[in-house]
């Protein structure tokens, strides 16, 4: 059984920067799709980045140039690196894994529901 879990989120002020940390087990194939997702209060879910299992990234929109996904193997964990962090960027964020080639492109209104499994999600705050 697959298993994520999030750590790292927390409270920044506008332009600073946080690294969030998603620790994933469980994984019975080699290849696979990992995903950052958010979702603010009162807004739709969002898809944030994708890395598949042979590194190809993806990003939202409204996060590229800021923000970047990447995958330690050895210690099985994938990052989400969030530069410039605005006040919109406050949500709570999720990571999520699914078996095959990542399916969906990054961007507002993405459910995830091609994604099996998530993490409790982490809280990022971002002050003006």
């Amino acid at each position: 059984q697959v298993q994520v879990v999030e750590s790292g989120g927390g409270s920044v002020q506008s332009g600073g920067s946080l690294r969030l940390s998603c620790a994933a087990s469980g994984f019975s194939d080699s290849r696979y799709c990992m995903a950052w997702f958010r979702q603010a209060p009162g807004k739709e879910r969002e898809g944030v980045a994708t890395r598949d299992s042979i590194g190809s990234t993806r990003y939202a929109d409204s996060v590229k140039g800021r923000f970047t996904i990447s995958q330690d193997n050895a210690k099985n964990t994938l990052y989400l690196q969030m530069n410039s962090l605005k006040p919109e960027d406050t949500a709570m964020y999720y990571c999520a894994a699914s078996y095959g080639p990542c399916q969906v492109v990054p961007g507002p209104n993405i459910s995830g529901r091609s994604f099996a499994y998530w993490g409790p999600g982490t809280q990022v705050t971002v002050s003006s």
